[in-house]
């Protein structure tokens, strides 16, 4: 299945500049070793933005239970990074209540790069 409203989904840039691509962040730095090795960094988050938007579109969505703020999702798929490597990641998104477009919550390694 394909996530809901996937053409519309939303991405924070500074879930990705500041955690996802941050080597600084307590618990996103490991998450950014992994996307340094796809070739991604903070300084070129949009990269990423628009990849991610590609694998939300193309990916096997599953709902994996609701949420206290509303339905979520994981999303598997792989994505190529600028490196030209290609890898299973996983991207968790969330519809929130009153909402009908899926957001950001974060992304991880599906498999081992």
């Amino acid at each position: 299945m394909q996530l809901p409203e996937a053409e519309n989904s939303v991405i924070e840039p500074r879930k990705l500049r500041d955690y996802l691509l941050s080597p600084m962040h307590p618990v996103g730095r490991f998450k950014a070793a992994f996307f340094a090795r796809l070739g991604y960094n903070q300084n070129d988050w949009g990269a990423l933005a628009a990849d991610l938007r590609i694998h939300v579109r193309e990916g096997e969505a599953t709902e994996v239970g609701p949420s206290p703020f509303g339905r979520k999702f994981e999303v598997r798929g792989e994505i190529t990074g600028p490196s030209g490597h290609r890898t299973e990641i996983v991207t968790v998104w969330i519809i929130l209540e009153g909402e009908d477009y899926p957001r950001l919550i974060t992304a991880y390694p599906g498999a081992r790069p």
